[in-house]
């Protein structure tokens, strides 16, 4: 598509990087460490949050190649794309878009705003979202919080504005995530490893490990902080038709709910054929493919096998270790489930359960 004549589309300077990243085979880091800022700028390029000047494009043109600029005009056909993009909607829209759209960091303006005000507004949420319209929009996003149409009179609540935000956070963390081809049989042949990994004490050792594992069944796992105002615990989601999508946001920090909430996720992906789910911690109305979820990654943690010499345990540390060590599990994830079933109290063998600092997680984040 010809960018300069469309007036309805645009491609971010994030989708060239992107796009020589995965043509010579460069992770985000190798690209960050050429950056003023590393991760965290690489991330606002690719999601088009960051304007590239002369010192980024020199910058991008050590770390890619072409000449600064090449990438500075990038920028500036972007920006002019962006602003025909604005001008094609209707007045009437713009005012829904931006009422019902939430954007990064941001509430809903309120009072009367200038016409400028207005499409700066629009286009940071065509944007974040990477649609070239409303409709655009509502086709891949507002169905996700079961809505067939705007509304007119209210924005979304903000439990839900927060969650597509994260989700959204999600999809673009997941590009940087090369990955083979999705295939469910792939990932449950994995499972067993992946369970295993919980015996490895920081995110650190962890992470890198389960990122390859679940990129050979073509699922990019993500770690994003949930913003105010979502509660969610894990996601999944099919982010192309052969790249699956794991996205977690270490909700709680410790390591029974996060390789339950894992797993649960993995059992969506296995059982559910790569559906969207959104997982939190609210109480809802029974759905069978939850429970269907939640009985996966417990037979995961206790398989069948090994039950009657679980529900023996006591409130030993000695006991759930040994049980812990002959499971290939982490002793935080035995007592999880102990007390999940109600065998001992909430208060009872939590020292055994490993928690994080977000700085361990992800100190980009921080």
């Amino acid at each position: 598509m010809d960018e300069a004549n469309a007036t309805d589309w645009f491609s971010k300077p994030g989708d060239s990087i992107r796009a020589v990243m995965q043509r010579r085979l460069m992770t985000a880091d190798q690209v960050a460490t050429k950056l003023e800022g590393g991760l965290r700028t690489l991330r606002s390029l690719l999601d088009g949050s960051k304007v590239i000047d002369t010192d980024v494009a020199r910058s991008l043109a050590e770390a890619l190649g072409a000449s600064p600029s090449f990438w500075l005009k990038r920028q500036e056909n972007f920006e002019r794309a962006v602003e025909r993009a604005v001008a094609a909607i209707s007045r009437d829209e713009i005012d829904e878009f931006i009422q019902n759209v939430p954007a990064p960091g941001l509430k809903p303006p309120r009072g009367k705003m200038t016409d400028e005000r207005r499409y700066e507004e629009v286009g940071k949420r065509l944007v974040y979202f990477s649609v070239p319209n409303a409709k655009s929009w509502h086709q891949h996003y507002g169905r996700l919080v079961g809505r067939t149409d705007f509304r007119s009179t209210s924005a979304f609540a903000t439990k839900e504005e927060a969650v597509l935000l994260w989700l959204r956070r999600g999809e673009l963390e997941a590009d940087l995530v090369k990955t083979l081809e999705w295939n469910a049989g792939n990932l449950e042949d994995r499972v067993e490893t992946i369970k295993q990994l919980s015996r490895l004490k920081l995110p650190e050792q962890f992470i890198p490990k389960l990122r390859t594992l679940l990129a050979e069944a073509g699922v990019a796992f993500a770690v994003v902080k949930a913003p105010a105002g979502c509660r969610a615990s894990g996601a999944t989601r099919l982010v192309s038709p052969d790249k699956a999508m794991i996205l977690m946001s270490f909700r709680h920090r410790s390591d029974d709910h996060f390789w339950f909430t894992l797993l649960h996720e993995i059992g969506h992906l296995v059982l559910h054929h790569a559906q969207t789910f959104v997982d939190t911690d609210e109480e809802g109305p029974s759905d069978m493919r939850e429970d269907e979820a939640n009985t996966y990654a417990t037979k995961c943690i206790i398989p069948d096998e090994r039950l009657d010499e679980f529900e023996s345990l006591k409130a030993d540390r000695d006991q759930v270790v040994r049980f812990s060590v002959k499971s290939k599990i982490a002793p935080g994830l035995t007592v999880g489930q102990m007390q999940k079933r109600d065998m001992i109290g909430k208060e009872k063998l939590n020292f055994l359960k490993r928690t994080w600092t977000w700085e361990q997680i992800d100190p980009v984040e921080v």
